[in-house]
Protein backbone atom coordinates (compact mmCIF):
# COMPACT_ATOMS: atom_id res chain seq x y z
CA UNK A 1 0.00 0.00 0.00
CA UNK A 2 2.83 2.40 0.81
CA UNK A 3 4.36 1.71 -2.62
CA UNK A 4 1.09 2.61 -4.32
CA UNK A 5 0.83 5.90 -2.41
CA UNK A 6 4.45 6.71 -3.27
CA UNK A 7 3.87 5.88 -6.93
CA UNK A 8 0.73 8.02 -7.10
CA UNK A 9 2.60 10.95 -5.49
CA UNK A 10 5.43 10.73 -8.01
CA UNK A 11 2.98 10.25 -10.87
CA UNK A 12 0.97 13.30 -9.78
CA UNK A 13 4.10 15.46 -9.86
CA UNK A 14 4.95 14.26 -13.35
CA UNK A 15 1.38 14.55 -14.63
CA UNK A 16 0.99 18.20 -13.55
CA UNK A 17 4.15 19.14 -15.44
CA UNK A 18 2.91 20.79 -18.65
CA UNK A 19 3.82 19.13 -21.91
CA UNK A 20 2.52 18.59 -25.40
CA UNK A 21 -0.68 16.88 -24.19
CA UNK A 22 -1.47 19.84 -21.93
CA UNK A 23 -0.84 22.31 -24.75
CA UNK A 24 -3.07 20.31 -27.11
CA UNK A 25 -5.85 20.07 -24.51
CA UNK A 26 -5.75 23.83 -23.93
CA UNK A 27 -5.73 24.51 -27.67
CA UNK A 28 -8.67 22.20 -28.30
CA UNK A 29 -10.59 23.70 -25.38
CA UNK A 30 -10.14 27.15 -26.86
CA UNK A 31 -11.06 25.90 -30.32
CA UNK A 32 -13.81 23.42 -29.50
CA UNK A 33 -15.09 24.59 -26.14
CA UNK A 34 -15.64 22.32 -23.17
CA UNK A 35 -16.45 19.36 -25.42
CA UNK A 36 -13.21 19.72 -27.38
CA UNK A 37 -11.17 19.91 -24.19
CA UNK A 38 -12.92 16.99 -22.52
CA UNK A 39 -12.59 14.70 -25.51
CA UNK A 40 -8.93 15.64 -25.93
CA UNK A 41 -8.34 14.79 -22.25
CA UNK A 42 -10.20 11.49 -22.68
CA UNK A 43 -8.01 10.73 -25.71
CA UNK A 44 -4.86 11.49 -23.69
CA UNK A 45 -6.14 9.16 -20.95
CA UNK A 46 -6.79 6.44 -23.53
CA UNK A 47 -3.19 6.86 -24.71
CA UNK A 48 -1.95 6.53 -21.14
CA UNK A 49 -4.04 3.39 -20.71
CA UNK A 50 -2.42 2.01 -23.84
CA UNK A 51 1.05 2.81 -22.49
CA UNK A 52 0.10 1.03 -19.25
CA UNK A 53 -0.94 -2.12 -21.11
CA UNK A 54 2.15 -2.00 -23.34
CA UNK A 55 4.46 -1.58 -20.36
CA UNK A 56 2.70 -4.25 -18.30
CA UNK A 57 2.98 -6.72 -21.17
CA UNK A 58 6.71 -5.97 -21.58
CA UNK A 59 6.44 -4.35 -25.00
CA UNK A 60 7.50 -1.00 -23.55
CA UNK A 61 10.81 -2.51 -22.43
CA UNK A 62 11.29 -3.84 -25.97
CA UNK A 63 10.72 -0.34 -27.39
CA UNK A 64 13.27 1.13 -24.99
CA UNK A 65 15.81 -1.62 -25.70
CA UNK A 66 15.45 -1.36 -29.48
CA UNK A 67 16.95 1.90 -30.66
CA UNK A 68 15.37 1.71 -34.16
CA UNK A 69 11.89 1.17 -32.70
CA UNK A 70 12.34 3.99 -30.20
CA UNK A 71 13.60 6.27 -32.97
CA UNK A 72 10.59 5.36 -35.11
CA UNK A 73 8.27 6.27 -32.22
CA UNK A 74 10.03 9.60 -31.71
CA UNK A 75 9.91 10.39 -35.43
CA UNK A 76 6.22 9.47 -35.68
CA UNK A 77 5.38 11.66 -32.69
CA UNK A 78 7.43 14.53 -34.06
CA UNK A 79 5.83 14.20 -37.49
CA UNK A 80 2.36 14.36 -35.94
CA UNK A 81 3.24 17.51 -33.98
CA UNK A 82 4.72 19.10 -37.11
CA UNK A 83 1.55 18.17 -39.00
CA UNK A 84 -0.67 19.82 -36.37
CA UNK A 85 1.55 22.89 -36.23
CA UNK A 86 1.73 23.21 -40.03
CA UNK A 87 -2.01 22.92 -40.29
CA UNK A 88 -2.46 25.64 -37.67
CA UNK A 89 0.03 27.93 -39.46
CA UNK A 90 -1.63 27.41 -42.83
CA UNK A 91 -5.05 28.10 -41.33
CA UNK A 92 -3.75 31.29 -39.70
CA UNK A 93 -2.31 32.45 -43.01
CA UNK A 94 -5.68 31.84 -44.68
CA UNK A 95 -7.41 33.64 -41.81
CA UNK A 96 -9.54 30.70 -40.68
CA UNK A 97 -9.54 28.47 -37.63
CA UNK A 98 -7.41 25.30 -38.03
CA UNK A 99 -10.48 23.09 -37.88
CA UNK A 100 -12.68 25.43 -39.95
CA UNK A 101 -12.37 23.16 -42.98
CA UNK A 102 -12.11 19.42 -43.11
CA UNK A 103 -11.35 18.06 -46.57
CA UNK A 104 -12.78 21.17 -48.14
CA UNK A 105 -16.02 21.17 -46.14
CA UNK A 106 -16.58 23.99 -43.67
CA UNK A 107 -17.21 23.04 -40.07
CA UNK A 108 -18.04 25.28 -37.15
CA UNK A 109 -16.06 23.66 -34.36
CA UNK A 110 -13.60 20.96 -33.59
CA UNK A 111 -15.54 17.69 -33.51
CA UNK A 112 -15.50 15.50 -30.42
CA UNK A 113 -14.11 12.62 -32.48
CA UNK A 114 -11.36 14.86 -33.90
CA UNK A 115 -10.40 16.03 -30.41
CA UNK A 116 -10.37 12.44 -29.13
CA UNK A 117 -8.18 11.32 -32.04
CA UNK A 118 -5.74 14.18 -31.50
CA UNK A 119 -5.48 13.37 -27.78
CA UNK A 120 -4.76 9.69 -28.38
CA UNK A 121 -2.22 10.31 -31.14
CA UNK A 122 -0.47 13.07 -29.21
CA UNK A 123 -0.04 10.86 -26.17
CA UNK A 124 1.00 7.74 -28.06
CA UNK A 125 3.53 9.72 -30.09
CA UNK A 126 5.07 11.28 -26.98
CA UNK A 127 8.37 9.56 -26.10
CA UNK A 128 8.18 11.14 -22.62
CA UNK A 129 5.26 8.81 -21.89
CA UNK A 130 7.27 5.77 -22.94
CA UNK A 131 10.12 6.88 -20.68
CA UNK A 132 7.73 7.52 -17.80
CA UNK A 133 5.94 4.20 -17.97
CA UNK A 134 9.00 2.04 -18.64
CA UNK A 135 11.29 3.67 -16.08
CA UNK A 136 8.98 4.57 -13.23
CA UNK A 137 6.24 1.94 -13.24
CA UNK A 138 8.48 -1.17 -12.93
CA UNK A 139 10.11 0.27 -9.79
CA UNK A 140 6.86 -0.27 -7.93
CA UNK A 141 5.84 -3.73 -9.21
CA UNK A 142 7.16 -6.66 -11.18
CA UNK A 143 4.11 -8.59 -12.40
CA UNK A 144 1.47 -7.87 -15.03
CA UNK A 145 -1.30 -7.10 -12.48
CA UNK A 146 1.18 -5.25 -10.27
CA UNK A 147 2.12 -2.98 -13.16
CA UNK A 148 -1.37 -2.69 -14.59
CA UNK A 149 -3.19 -1.46 -11.47
CA UNK A 150 -0.99 1.56 -10.62
CA UNK A 151 -0.58 2.40 -14.29
CA UNK A 152 -4.33 2.56 -14.83
CA UNK A 153 -4.75 4.70 -11.71
CA UNK A 154 -2.60 7.47 -13.21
Amino acid sequence: MAELVTFLGVAALIIVTPGQDTALTIRNTLLGGRTGGMFTAIGVSMGQGTWTLVTSAGVGALLVASEPLFLALRLAGSAYLVFLGGRAIMAALRGVEPEATVIGRPVRRLSALGALRQGVLSNLGNPKMLAFFTSLLPQFANSFPGLLIPGLLT
